[in-house]
């Protein structure tokens, strides 16, 4: 436990936005996991844009890293082009 009030602050903030990346993360993993999913590559280029939504979304609150969300975006991106 931390004993400065600083350190209180830090810890709540910690906290917080460990919940916030947790959520993050878990809205693109399942919105990735909903393309592959896709029966049809209609259906699949339709839901491929919430996940690019989310992917970008998380880099730029730095849940993740831009070329992290990049690469993720851009494997998607050819497995949906081979169905």
């Amino acid at each position: 436990m931390p004993n400065k009030p600083n350190a209180k602050k830090a810890l709540r903030q910690a906290k917080k936005r460990a919940i916030l990346n947790k959520a993050r993360k878990e809205a693109f993993k399942g919105a990735i996991k909903k393309v592959l999913k896709a029966k049809t590559t209609d259906e699949a280029k339709n839901l491929v844009r919430l996940a690019q939504k989310a992917l970008d979304k998380a880099a730029k609150k730095g849940t993740i890293k831009k070329n992290t969300a990049a690469r993720k975006l851009s494997r998607l991106m050819k497995k949906i082009n081979k169905k």
